[in-house]
């Protein structure tokens, strides 16, 4: 049976952010396991966590409970969204959005500390770009979590990720 493309009229829940944030991690558009958690990364095999858990050290980032992941993510500074606010989309699969309405990244990261804007996939980094041009210098492409990057080990990952803290 086909998927059939859906409109999602918003992204569903707020970003993750508060003034002290000083990293923004930008993904493309929630998953349909994001959506349904109201909250970011929560496919079962993405490994987003479990690079942070390993890049900071804090195993609570890996934890079952969303405050727990909130609770590791503010005691790092790190803020969390998504490129994207509405589109069309077919399950969770990046590659089939059409009809973006771009996220106001620049509204979203006023009044904060953000110095470094991470771009969580090739999708994420190529609809940033075209949307965010005055933001481009700040940012960085790193390999999607995404189980759909079968091409990267998790070690792979962090290895990447690490310039997230750099």
């Amino acid at each position: 049976m086909t998927e059939k493309k859906t409109h999602i009229p918003d992204h569903g829940f707020p970003p993750f952010i508060n003034g002290d944030s000083e990293i923004l991690i930008l993904g493309s558009f929630p998953s349909v396991k994001s959506r349904e958690q109201d909250f970011f990364y929560m496919h079962p095999q993405n490994r987003f966590w479990a690079v942070l858990a390993r890049i900071f050290d804090d195993g609570a980032f890996e934890a079952d409970c969303i405050t727990e992941k909130k609770r590791a993510l503010k005691k790092h500074r790190i803020a969390l969204y998504d490129v994207i606010e509405s589109c069309d989309i077919t399950g969770s699969k990046d590659s089939s959005i059409t009809n973006v309405k771009p996220a106001d990244i620049e509204t979203l990261i006023a009044g904060t500390k953000i110095r470094f804007i991470a771009l969580n996939g090739k999708k994420a980094a190529s609809l940033f770009k075209k949307y965010n041009p005055a933001l481009n210098a700040m940012a960085a492409t790193l390999p999607s979590t995404s189980p759909a990057n079968a091409q990267y080990r998790l070690e792979d990952l962090v290895e990447h990720w690490k310039k997230i803290i750099d």
